[in-house]
């Protein structure tokens, strides 16, 4: 019997060059699990922009109106960091499932509320850490648990984007560190989640985090704004494992490096790389055992893939993939990562890092 179809709606469905249209609703359109139901944005015009825009029926401009008109399973909250939390607690409390964004929360204490109020109405829930569910991440990750390279010995993790100096006036609330969405939280948070992911967590670390560019220029205002997020992250470690980690994430003025992440050990190599975000698509993976002449590209696993084929890569590729693996927890009853549990250990993570940078001292996990 084929299963009854999930109601889905989305907060924050705004047309435009937003995470939504980009990401959530090119997966949507492909997946058989869902029925994409309502949309809500902060107005009643964009609401029904978006509504005709996304081909839904339902458009809302007010929240508690969606969650308690539109008969809903599921709903996605997809806005500022900031209001992650407030919307996220009010999905939470009619007891419908939710996907939220990552960071989970502005900071840990208000990530650590969300999954306390999910389990205590015994809901499921996702986060959109979605280089989880990337076949090149997951290939990784298993090759590592086969014993391809053996006893990991140590890794290295590199991100570097562009972009620093100057952004228009909507992006620059992302200059207050307590707003939760900076490089830190989340070119770091990302990558360093997709590290853990494959090879463990942390049992200690040590870190610098710093604001080199401590003003913006406001490109439509020609204004200087003052920052105090931080533009670079540099870490050392040691993982559960005894494995020993160095990674650095940093927002430069020009011509970013991308991504890289090297995991040695005893008996081979394997190397992860991107001219962008691993988490949006485009990964390579190279491996090489000991006796190979150097390393060579290797493709996914077949079947680390599990969305249909006319999901295109991109964007919205890995989202479909959580999509994927959050319609199956909620229909199973079982636990899927990565979800509010899985955000709570990151925020502790980088809480750690942040304290470790400001007291000049390393820290236990």
């Amino acid at each position: 019997m084929a299963q009854q179809k999930l109601r889905l709606g989305i907060i924050g469905a705004n047309v435009g060059y937003g995470w939504t249209p980009r990401a959530h609703i090119p997966a949507l359109k492909h997946l058989p699990e869902f029925e994409l139901a309502a949309v809500c944005t902060a107005h009643e015009e964009t609401a029904r922009e978006s509504a005709e825009k996304f081909g839904v029926p339902l458009a809302y401009h007010n929240h508690h109106d969606m969650l308690s008109n539109a008969n809903l399973d599921v709903v996605a909250v997809v806005v500022r960091v900031p209001i992650h939390h407030q919307l996220t607690m009010d999905v939470l409390e009619t007891g419908k499932h939710v996907y939220t964004e990552w960071p989970l929360g502005a900071n840990l204490a208000e990530g650590r509320e969300m999954a306390d109020l999910a389990k205590s109405k015994g809901v499921q829930t996702m986060v959109g850490l979605q280089s989880r569910t990337s076949p090149a991440f997951l290939t990784m990750k298993e090759m590592i648990a086969d014993g391809y390279v053996g006893e990991v010995l140590s890794c290295h993790l590199d991100q570097t984007g562009a972009g620093v100096l100057s952004r228009p006036s909507g992006r620059t609330w992302q200059r207050d560190v307590t707003l939760g969405a900076n490089t830190l939280t989340i070119s770091f948070g990302h990558a360093i989640d997709a590290l853990c992911m494959c090879l463990g967590e942390f049992s200690e670390v040590a870190s610098v985090v710093s604001t080199r560019v401590p003003q913006w220029h406001e490109t439509d205002t020609d204004r200087m704004v003052d920052v105090t997020s931080p533009d670079n992250i540099l870490i050392s470690g040691t993982l559960a494992s005894g494995a020993v980690v160095s990674a650095h994430a940093s927002s430069v003025p020009w011509h970013g490096s991308g991504y890289r992440f090297e995991v040695y050990g005893r008996e081979g190599t394997l190397v992860l790389t991107s001219g962008g975000s691993p988490s949006t698509g485009g990964s390579r993976l190279l491996a090489g055992k000991g006796s190979d002449s150097g390393l060579e590209e290797i493709p996914s696993m077949p079947h680390h893939t599990w969305v249909p084929d006319s999901v295109q890569q991109g964007p919205a590729f890995n989202i479909a993939q959580l999509w994927g693996q959050f319609a199956q927890a909620i229909n199973s009853g079982e636990r899927a990562e990565p979800d509010f549990d899985t955000a709570v250990t990151r925020h502790e993570l980088l809480d750690a890092i942040q304290r470790a940078s400001d007291t000049g001292q390393r820290q236990s996990l």
